[in-house]
C-alpha cells in the first residue's frame, strides 16, 4: 500500500513517550503518522531510534504553545493536500517546580495554553479537513489522565483542579492572571485544570459536531505512565521512586509501550468507535485488562461548564 492510500493521522508530542509509542503503534498498522513535534530533530531520532519504518511517518513541527504556530502548522498541512483520517492530542507539558508561571506569546500561561488553549485551537481549524473525503471512520481523540478526576484515588492527590467560573480566562488570562480559577500560581493545578479542558473540549466537539459530521470525539486514559518523559521536570528522585511506587505498591504501572499499544487502539480499532466516550482501563493494569467507558470527573460532565470554556476559549485563540 503506497502511503498516499494509507489512512493518515496527526500525533502531537510524537517526539517521546506515549506519543512516540502511538506514533509506532499506528504505523504498524498500516497507517501514515504526521508526527506533529515541537523540535523535528528530536522526533527523527525517536522515530529511527524505534525503527519506525520509513515512509511510513513524516515528521512537522508544532508548537502548541504558540497559537501562531499552531496557525502555521495547519496551513502547511491543508496546503500539502494530504487527506486526514485521524487527530490525536496528546502533546502536554508538566513543570511541577515553577515558582513564577512561563507565559506564551499571546501572554497566556504556558501549560494551559500548550495542554488546552493550542489542542483547542487545532482541533477547530482540522475539522473541516476530517471532514474532507475519503469519507467513513473519523476520529479525533485527547488524551485524559486519572488526575483530573478527584472521583478516582489517583486524582485525590492535592490540589485538585479546579475550574471556578473561568475568572482567569473571563479576565483574558493575562499577566498578572496564571490560572483559569483566577486565583494564585500553581503549577500541579495547572496542569490538573488543563486536563479537565482537555475533556471538557471532546465532549463540547462531541455534542457540538457527531451528529452532523459523524466523526467520533473520543479521550482515554492509557495508565499511570510513570516513567514517561512528562515527569522530566520533577526532582530527579521523583523521577526515580515515581515509578518503583507505581510498579510494586500500587500496580498501576503501564509502559510506554502498552500505553502507546491502547492510545493507538482507540484511533484505529472497530470496537472504540463510539463518540463522546472516555476509555479507561482501571487502576490495576493488566496486559489483559479490558477497556471500558468511565465516567468523567463531575467538572468535566458540566455542559454548562463546557459551553463556558468553549466560549472563552474561543475568544483566547481569536476565533470567536
Amino acid at each position: 500500500m503506497g502511503q498516499d492510500q494509507k489512512p493518515t493521522v496527526i500525533v502531537t508530542g510524537a517526539s517521546s513517550g506515549v506519543g512516540l509509542y502511538a506514533a509506532k503503534a499506528l504505523a504498524n498498522r498500516g497507517w501514515f503518522v504526521v508526527m506533529a513535534c515541537r523540535d523535528v530533530r528530536k522526533g527523527g531520532d525517536a522515530a529511527r531510534s524505534l525503527d519506525i519504518p520509513e515512509g511510513s511517518f513524516t515528521l512537522k513541527q508544532i508548537d502548541l504553545g504558540d497559537l501562531e504556530n499552531v496557525r502555521r502548522f495547519v496551513r502547511e498541512f491543508q496546503a500539502s493536500g494530504r487527506p486526514l483520517n485521524a487527530l490525536l492530542c496528546n502533546a502536554a507539558i508538566y513543570m511541577p517546580l515553577l515558582k513564577e508561571p512561563l507565559r506564551s506569546p499571546e501572554g497566556y500561561e504556558l501549560t494551559m495554553t500548550t495542554n488546552h488553549l493550542g489542542h483547542f485551537l487545532l482541533c477547530n481549524l482540522l475539522l473541516e479537513t476530517l471532514q474532507k473525503p475519503p469519507y467513513g471512520d473519523k476520529r479525533l481523540v485527547i488524551l485524559g489522565t486519572v488526575t483530573h478526576n478527584p472521583d478516582e484515588v489517583g486524582g485525590k492527590i492535592y490540589p485538585r483542579p479546579d475550574l471556578g467560573n473561568f475568572e482567569g480566562f473571563e479576565a483574558g488570562f493575562k499577566p498578572p492572571i496564571s490560572m483559569v480559577d483566577g486565583k494564585p500560581f500553581e503549577p500541579v493545578k495547572a496542569y490538573k485544570d488543563s486536563k479537565v479542558c482537555n475533556v471538557l473540549t471532546m465532549k463540547e466537539l462531541h455534542r457540538r459536531y457527531h451528529e452532523s459530521t459523524g466523526i467520533t470525539f473520543s479521550s482515554l486514559y492509557p495508565g499511570c505512565v510513570a516513567d514517561t518523559p512528562l515527569f522530566r521536570n520533577h526532582y530527579p528522585l521523583f523521577q526515580k521512586l515515581f515509578p518503583l511506587f507505581q510498579k510494586y505498591i500500587t500496580g498501576g504501572y503501564v509502559s510506554q509501550e502498552l500505553a502507546g499499544e491502547r492510545v493507538a487502539a482507540v484511533v484505529a480499532d472497530p470496537e472504540f468507535k463510539q463518540s463522546g466516550a472516555y476509555w479507561s482501563w482501571g487502576n490495576r493494569q493488566k496486559k489483559d485488562g479490558k477497556p471500558f467507558i468511565r465516567r468523567v470527573s463531575p467538572q468535566a460532565r458540566d455542559d454548562e461548564n463546557g459551553e463556558r470554556m468553549w466560549d472563552l476559549s474561543l475568544k483566547l485563540v481569536g476565533l470567536a
